[in-house]
């Protein structure tokens, strides 16, 4: 492979892009982009800077920044309350020349302030008893809360009404079960969507309770500048209610970094959910080759270059394949993010700049999720036909009703009778009549059919519902 040239321009199109999230993909992935970008990180680094500017202009500096031109301090507050408006294009421009992005950050708004009246005094207030981490983690917490609120939420919330509703449409549609991928006790196609529904509502609530935390105490966590600047202030309850006023939890001990240990949290939750979706794609995969669920046709849409029958489930494939990705990068950020050398060290750094990476394989295997249940339906009668043909599946019951009426030996007559050979509707009719079962017994149990013995499957599809 050629050397790339170290003057190599940025790619001029999503052609060029060297991750498929930014080339292939940009499109299905604009607001994810807007809160993990270069840009997006920017911004929330300008709203903390500008939020904790009002927060010491209202507090300690409050005599300091009395005289605060209005054109600057209504400025400082529309950015705190959205900072779209942030120049990124400057600030990187100052970072070429100083080669620290959080300190671009802060010259750049001091010369926004100053543009808009700000004296050198109130200047200085900027970034004041900051460390770089003081900005970076905060920021970071506003992007995984904005994630959480605008991406993954309504996103697995969609996967999960899909879920309830495909549940109760097929509640009581009979189906074998498969265990150890062999013929085995029926359910029903709703009760398995159910499950899914149900594993996918408890992981969905464990990224809620993930509690979102943040620090803002200096240099290695002990307020030391800020003590020895103003001592009258009680900067651990002051920095408590700013962190707060962002919507975050406070974390009161901490070194230079914030620990990352709620990330972790985070991270672990998105992957536990992310995993139960991984099996349902693999489930649905199984059930199309199976021919249980049609894909429904979209026309100009090709699924083989050479076999032009095909219609392959690659919105689940996809789905797979991305949610497999998402899940690598969520358990190395949970095992890395938490250690750091002593006070700390900045291998964070760039881990923590792929965050945006993991979600966005994520929402991709969302959205696939989503236009593949939007796209099967079921065929009810390859479904009841493959029941028909598997009558042993009554074994179960009739060896339990034969044990319930105390005769001995049930498992292993049953066993006998059925293991290795074919069982049909006259085969199993023939053995129940030959039982020594009271008379209303033996109508129950030749009443039953494959397709009926269902046990609670279809009420508990409604219920989890």
């Amino acid at each position: 492979m050629p050397a790339a040239s170290p003057a190599a321009p940025a790619p001029s199109s999503a052609l060029e892009a060297l991750s498929p999230l930014d080339g292939r993909y940009a499109a299905r992935l604009a607001p994810l982009r807007y809160l993990f970008s270069e840009a997006g990180l920017m911004r929330e680094r300008v709203r903390v800077e500008c939020t904790w500017l009002l927060a010491l202009a209202r507090g300690p500096a409050a005599a300091a920044l009395a005289g605060l031109p209005a054109l600057a301090r209504s400025w400082l507050e529309s950015l705190a309350a959205d900072p779209a408006a942030t120049d990124v294009a400057a600030i990187k421009a100052v970072e070429s020349r100083t080669k620290h992005d959080v300190k671009a950050v802060e010259i750049w708004i001091r010369s926004e302030l100053k543009a808009r009246g700000a004296g050198a005094a109130q200047l200085e207030w900027v970034h004041f008893g900051c460390t770089s981490e003081d900005i970076n983690n905060l920021a970071y917490a506003l992007m995984l809360k904005s994630a959480r609120a605008a991406v993954l939420r309504p996103m697995l919330a969609a996967i999960g009404a899909l879920l309830d509703a495909l549940a109760r449409r097929h509640a009581a549609v009979g189906m074998l079960a498969r265990t150890h991928g062999q013929a085995a006790t029926p359910t029903t196609v709703g009760k398995e969507f159910a499950n899914v529904a149900a594993r996918l509502q408890r992981q969905r609530d464990g990224i809620e309770r993930v509690v979102i935390m943040g620090k803002m105490n200096g240099a290695v966590g002990n307020f030391n500048a800020h003590l020895a600047a103003l001592p009258q202030i009680d900067w651990p309850a002051f920095s408590a209610r700013f962190v707060e006023s962002l919507g975050l939890q406070s974390n009161t001990h901490t070194t230079q970094i914030e620990p990352h240990d709620w990330i972790a949290e985070y991270c672990h939750a998105v992957l536990r959910a992310n995993t139960v979706l991984l099996d349902f794609a693999r489930d649905m995969w199984t059930y199309i080759s199976l021919g249980y669920f049609k894909q429904k046709l979209v026309a100009g849409e090709v699924g083989s270059s050479t076999m032009p029958h095909k219609v392959n489930p690659i919105d689940f494939e996809n789905a797979e394949g991305n949610l497999g990705l998402a899940n690598a990068l969520l358990a190395h950020f949970a095992e890395k993010l938490p250690v750091s050398r002593l006070q700390r060290d900045l291998t964070d750094s760039t881990v923590l700049r792929n965050l945006g990476v993991a979600a966005g394989h994520a929402a991709l295997a969302y959205q696939s999720l989503i236009a593949g249940l939007e796209s099967i339906e079921l065929d009810d009668a390859r479904v009841a036909e493959d029941l028909d043909r598997a009558w042993e599946v009554l074994a179960e019951a009739v060896q339990t009703v034969m044990r319930a009426h105390g005769i001995p030996d049930a498992y292993d007559r049953l066993k006998t009778f059925t293991r290795g050979r074919s069982v049909d509707q006259a085969a199993m009719r023939e053995f129940i009549v030959s039982l020594e079962l009271p008379a209303a017994e033996k109508e129950r149990l030749l009443a039953m059919t494959p397709a009926s013995y269902l046990g609670l499957a279809p009420a508990l599809a409604r219920r989890s519902a």
